[in-house]
């Protein structure tokens, strides 16, 4: 097991990834069900703090997996059999979903956890013993996550016994989670893995595709909540389409950038575009859980008021927009989406569910979906006149 290269020319995800990737399908579907329940019966406040934590978790083993494959993915049997067993742990993770979300029994999560990091760490020792170069850090990396996953056993215990007071288990989980996102940076002080830019940006681009179409998936879920009442309203069509129109607008966003190229360049910034994307894939899944209730409330009521289903969407996107920006600007020199716009789209997002009780919740959405539209426009259009202004500074044909 030695280091792949760096430029590796037409380096891609692997047929593996996809199917690793399939396994989170089912986690996430499981928060963002929990999630929607929540926002439904009116305790999508109460719910929020679980669904972050949970996600979590989701997403740190994703990302522990990626960037290793990154760097070490050798395809051969020992490493996919130990792939194998990380994929058992997330399926076992999201079986503890509704225990966590709902009883905040997060035993399950833990165990599937605890399954997931023994395959990490047995790939982390693997390359430690054949690749000395590497050494000290692939040994970093291994005892760090064990340690780590000793302190979520423990807090587990603690909690369970009761010994943790209800008021410290957050705090706990606080401290747990900065140790997580520290050990990476610790571990290559010593040396730096060879993680591959481009194949990294695709992988993201990947696992942003997954949580969109869960999003589809979750509002597809409050369509057939909407018609089991039997009928076909007018805010239920524009929720419908209005959701849809969202989240491809959001989807164009995202790939604007060639994430890539700005990571080949500037890698001592990976920690925070990588770090930053669980806001945004947070948000995301969160996302979907607030299309799907808005779409079931148009067919029969819900215990959640007009106010909060309008926020249970805007948040979200706010989120995503501003994060969205924060990450491009880490890695590329000339940004596509300008801050003034996201700041602006993001201010009237954020006020729109303020009109619900006037307008309603179907209104809002398309309003929602109307904006981030428009910053599509704006930016293709602003990114059109600035190539043609190039293009006549140095006599090049203008572009079609």
């Amino acid at each position: 097991m030695s280091a792949r290269p760096i430029d590796e020319p037409h380096r891609a995800s692997s047929q593996l990834e996809l199917l690793f990737d399939l396994t989170f399908v089912v986690a996430v579907a499981a928060v963002t069900a929990q999630f929607a329940h929540g926002i439904a019966d009116g305790h999508g406040l109460a719910g929020l703090v679980p669904f972050l934590q949970v996600f979590f978790a989701i997403w740190w083993a994703w990302m522990n997996f990626t960037w290793f494959a990154s760097s070490y993915d050798t395809d051969d049997v020992a490493y996919r059999l130990l792939t194998m067993v990380q994929m058992a742990g997330v399926l076992v993770l999201a079986a503890g979903v509704p225990a966590a979300a709902g009883h905040s029994d997060y035993g399950i999560v833990t165990l599937g956890y605890l399954i997931m990091r023994i395959g990490l760490v047995a790939q982390w020792l693997r390359a430690g013993l054949e690749d000395p170069a590497s050494r000290r850090t692939a040994l970093r990396y291994a005892g760090g996550i064990t340690i780590l996953q000793m302190g979520w056993l423990f807090r587990l215990v603690l909690v369970e016994t009761g010994t943790l007071p209800s008021s410290f288990g957050l705090p706990f989980f606080v401290c747990l989670v900065a140790l997580e996102l520290a050990v990476p940076r610790w571990a290559e002080r010593t040396r730096p893995t060879n993680w591959h830019p481009h194949h990294i940006a695709e992988r993201y681009g990947l696992f942003t595709i997954i949580l969109l179409g869960e999003s589809v998936l979750a509002a597809s879920r409050g369509v057939e909540g909407a018609l089991e009442t039997g009928k076909i309203s007018g805010p239920f069509v524009v929720i419908a389409s209005s959701g849809l129109v969202l989240l491809f607008a959001l989807w164009w966003l995202y790939f604007l950038g060639p994430a890539g190229d700005g990571l080949s360049d500037r890698r001592h910034r990976s920690y925070l575009w990588g770090y930053g994307h669980y806001g945004i894939f947070a948000a995301l899944a969160a996302l979907g859980a607030g299309l799907e209730v808005a779409v079931e409330q148009s067919g029969h009521d819900v215990a959640a008021s007009p106010l909060a289903l309008g926020y249970a969407v805007a948040v979200p996107v706010g989120v995503y927009l501003a994060l969205l920006w924060g990450v491009h600007v880490l890695v590329i020199a000339e940004p596509v989406i300008f801050p003034a716009a996201v700041l602006g789209c993001v201010i009237v997002v954020m006020l729109l569910p303020l009109a619900t009780p006037w307008i309603g919740v179907s209104a809002v959405v398309a309003a929602i979906a109307a904006i981030c539209v428009l910053l599509v426009a704006v930016t293709m259009w602003t990114a059109a006149v600035g190539t043609r202004a190039e293009a006549r500074r140095y006599g090049a044909p203008r572009p079609s």
